[in-house]
């Protein structure tokens, strides 16, 4: 008996550590969403970076990244955030705000619509990057998944936009 409620008080202690490091994540959820990249949006004039992905810019101390297609140049900042644009909709969207903003002070969150996340959404699709630098390869198995179908930027030849805005600055 007197091992049972050692037991029982461990399983409470241990739901109360977990309910309160849960309850410490903000959430934000609207309809009022503007997309500015493939992994950016506003949502009630919070800007939101999505944490661990990285797309191509749209637009970058006025320039947008461009991709090659075969031999047409494509600006792959704009269909990334058309993707985005339209897998958001008119749907509400649901995002878990972390504790930490990032070094240039942006609001980072994993956000969804319908319960699905964005950030695997755009990466499975080849439309935004496993930030694996901040992301410890969380969207890796997605990354891998779109490069080996060929699918969104995996069909043509990009520079990540980490490496694009580094030669950029």
């Amino acid at each position: 008996m007197k091992r049972l409620k050692q037991t029982l008080l461990k399983l409470f202690i241990t739901f109360l550590f977990c309910s309160n490091s849960l309850s410490d994540n903000k959430q934000i959820s609207s309809k009022n969403v503007s997309v500015i990249d493939g992994d950016t949006i506003i949502v009630d004039k919070k800007k939101i970076r999505f944490s661990g992905i990285d797309a191509p810019e749209s637009f970058f101390r006025g320039k947008k990244q461009i991709c090659k297609l075969e031999t047409q140049k494509v600006y792959c900042g704009e269909l990334s955030k058309k993707k985005l644009s339209q897998k958001i909709g008119n749907n509400f969207v649901e995002c878990l705000i972390e504790k930490k903003k990032d070094r240039y002070n942006r609001i980072l969150a994993e956000c969804f619509v319908n319960g699905e996340s964005l950030s695997v959404y755009m990466v499975k699709n080849g439309y935004a990057f496993d930030y694996a630098k901040y992301s410890k390869k969380k969207y890796e198995e997605h990354e891998n998944f779109a490069k080996k179908n060929n699918l969104g930027l995996w069909k043509t030849k990009f520079e990540y936009p980490w490496v694009w805005r580094k030669k950029n600055r």
